[in-house]
């Protein structure tokens, strides 16, 4: 069996659950987990060439049908998903027409899922390690104002700050389902540890009129996380900025 994965709400917003799960299973948990995958889902958890690697997949992709088949009420070898053009997952007919929308992310040992009904999300997880590339990454990857508010942090505070600002940009990436194509310089978060998340700007609007919300979590010990979800249909914001991407 598979250990459960921990569910919560993020914030005071009941349409964003978030669920928790490892991914250091006994070998027969694999075993079981790879009974729930489907055909394709095997060969490519077979493509990976370190067992490691092979087992993460496999539990987080089985993790993941247990986590949709328990809302959609069916069992989880019965989800089936199609991928945008940039690989973002989404629910394949006959569950196409739900307002159930998901996103996964996973970091060593650790997998998170984001749900949310009707509302576009996205969801990353890093563990926060020494990097001698941050400010080199920074530079390039991070926006002039998200840049001014990393090099103005205390020394002591810059890797959790390089940390929270990559997975709140990497979880509104993955919301709007255009990988790493688009333009992360087009939009602004928050860094600092002692500042809540939120978005500065997104293109020409500003955080508070963007549409979407951001939400950073720690789902576990050395790990950093965050959610983006768009505002919901009848939301002023929503209706002001929508889908529309950025520009």
């Amino acid at each position: 069996m598979l250990a459960r994965a921990a569910a919560f709400f993020i914030s005071d917003d009941a349409a964003i659950e978030v669920a928790v799960t490892r991914l250091d299973v006994a070998p027969e948990a694999v075993g079981a987990a790879a009974a729930l995958l489907s055909a394709a889902e095997r060969q490519r958890a077979g493509r990976f060439a370190f067992m490691r690697d092979r087992r993460r997949f496999t539990v987080a992709r089985a993790r993941l049908r247990q986590l949709l088949g328990a809302r959609l009420q069916v069992r989880p070898d019965a989800v089936e998903f199609v991928y945008g053009e940039y690989g973002k997952p989404a629910l394949a007919r006959p569950f196409a027409d739900s307002a159930l929308r998901f996103n996964v992310a996973h970091a060593a040992d650790v997998a998170v899922y984001a749900f949310s009904s009707g509302r576009e999300i996205g969801i990353d997880v890093e563990a926060v390690g020494v990097m001698d590339d941050a400010a080199a990454i920074a530079e390039r990857f991070f926006s002039r104002r998200e840049n001014e508010a990393y090099r103005a942090l205390d020394p002591g505070d810059r890797l959790l700050g390089f940390f929270n600002c990559w997975t709140r940009k990497e979880a509104f990436i993955k919301a709007l389902g255009q990988g790493f194509d688009h333009p992360w310089d087009s939009f602004d978060v928050t860094l600092a540890p002692a500042e809540p998340a939120r978005f500065l700007r997104i293109g020409n609007t500003s955080g508070e009129a963007c549409g979407w919300a951001l939400h950073s979590f720690v789902p576990g010990p050395g790990l950093v996380g965050a959610v983006v979800v768009q505002h919901a249909d009848d939301d002023p914001a929503a209706a002001q900025y929508g889908t529309r991407l950025p520009g």
